[in-house]
């Protein structure tokens, strides 16, 4: 007998949290790694110089750009596998997945292909200063590589933790990052007898730990015969209807995490006509920022799979119930990890050997970034756990980049070039952005209108058009 779809059963409130910590700590643990490592990788280059962490942190802004595009689009293809898995339609969860590799890896061959052949012409757009281009452009040539085992990576871990297997992406990761760190210390300083490569060697040291990543991933998924281990012929066959489904629901998400992105490198288009140590300060503040940010995205991440989980079981009532606790979580948990940056402030840039005008700079930009953490928390929970796992993703996708667009980029110009504000000053006029995303939010989800059972044809004509 199938449970109400408007009824919590008896002891669901325990194994609701259960649930949520069986899901979210993996995810957590696994971006720690990824913070922790993009950390020490910022602490090493800091030994090389102001210039080279600067160079890095700009030319990273490429990395940035792409792995928010494979991130909107494994994201898009998240709804859709975990509401197909709570439904136990495999068939087309593998061709989901199939529509999404193809996309990201076509994004990130095109980005692989500007990244080497016009390094330079990108630097350019960040900072005129001619040390910057040329170490930054050193590091892309060699990492761009990297982005298609990326793309790669994120979709299949994304398919994985949407069927409720977080685990085997963090153990891979582990050993990846791990090798990172390795690899990061011996060329980038180059110890025991390996070159010295310096920005050069951060970016190979990722190029290798990254086709480890992908090769041990795709070893495990097909060896264990995991649930995610689509067939060929599924990944290659595409049916019109479900495409069309896919992109309808996933582009407002693939458009969002671009455009997201592009405004989030405009900031630091923004931030780079202060000055290089202004630009050396807000790669520190936001690698520390990071760490405290993998609560979070773990989450915000746990959400979507259950709110999604139980749409794709027709459980209405329960997703609601589960989206309005998994907010307040989410806005609490914020509160105490911002209270705890902003606490530990004077002391998190001292490893980063900054001169003291930059460490001072850090440390006042952290206590803004701190205040302006819980109803980031909230807005992360919003946006990518409750209105994308319900299919609502043209509302996001408005919200998301009229805060961004219509708010934060006037703010960051307004603030740089015309008011002269130091920047933690300007990262808190910028923040408006989350202000305004914090209020059409908790209308929409008030209204009801999130959820959509992208599912409830899989047993009609779709699904006979594509098993």
């Amino acid at each position: 007998m199938k449970p109400s779809p408007t009824a919590e059963l008896p002891g669901a409130k325990q194994e609701f949290l259960s649930r949520l910590v069986f899901l979210a700590l993996p995810i957590m643990l696994q971006n720690l790694l990824a913070s922790s490592v993009s950390f020490i990788d910022t602490i090493m280059i800091g030994v090389v110089g102001e210039d080279a962490l600067a160079a890095v942190g700009l030319a990273n802004q490429m990395f940035f750009l792409i792995t928010l595009f494979f991130f909107g689009v494994s994201s898009g293809a998240a709804i859709f596998v975990a509401q197909y898995w709570g439904a136990q339609d495999r068939t087309s969860m593998h061709r989901v997945m199939g529509i999404a590799l193809v996309i990201s890896l076509v994004g990130a061959i095109a980005s692989s292909i500007l990244s080497l052949t016009v390094p330079s012409t990108i630097m350019r757009i960040f900072t005129d200063d001619p040390t910057v281009v040329r170490r930054g452009t050193e590091y892309l040539s060699v990492v761009a590589v990297s982005y298609v085992f990326t793309a790669v990576v994120m979709i299949y871990s994304t398919a994985l933790r949407s069927t409720g297997d977080a685990r085997t992406p963090l153990y891979i990761s582990l050993l990846a990052m791990s090798l990172n760190v390795v690899l990061n210390y011996l060329l980038i300083l180059g110890k025991f007898g390996f070159p010295r490569m310096e920005v050069r060697g951060a970016a190979l040291a990722t190029v290798i730990s990254r086709a480890v990543e992908v090769g041990l991933l795709l070893l495990f998924v097909y060896v264990r015969k995991s649930p995610v281990a689509a067939p060929i012929r599924h990944l290659v066959s595409f049916n019109r209807v479900l495409v069309k489904r896919y992109l309808i629901t996933c582009l407002p998400v693939i458009l969002n995490e671009m455009f997201w992105s592009l405004g989030m490198t405009t900031y630091k288009i923004a931030y780079s006509r202060m000055g290089i140590e202004v630009i050396a300060s807000v790669n520190v503040s936001e690698s520390i920022q990071n760490l405290f940010f993998v609560v979070l995205m773990g989450i915000s991440n746990a959400s979507a799979i259950m709110i999604g989980n139980r749409i794709g079981e027709n459980r209405m009532d329960l997703a609601r119930l589960y989206a309005r606790r998994l907010l307040a979580i989410g806005f609490f948990t914020g509160a105490i990890l911002g209270a705890l940056l902003a606490l530990l402030s004077p002391w998190l840039p001292i490893p980063f050997n900054l001169s003291d005008t930059v460490a001072l700079m850090t440390t006042l930009s952290l206590g803004t970034l701190g205040i302006m953490i819980p109803i980031k928390a909230f807005n992360m929970v919003l946006v990518v756990g409750v209105l994308r796992s319900g299919g609502d993703t043209r509302f996001s996708m408005f919200a998301e980049l009229a805060g961004v667009w219509f708010i934060g980029v006037p703010a960051a110009f307004l603030g740089a070039l015309v008011f002269g504000m130091p920047i933690h000053i300007l990262y808190l006029f910028i923040g408006l952005e989350e202000a305004f995303k914090f209020v059409i939010g908790m209308m929409r989800i008030r209204s009801g209108k999130w959820i959509n059972r992208l599912t409830e044809d899989a047993t009609g004509p779709t699904a006979g058009a594509i098993a």
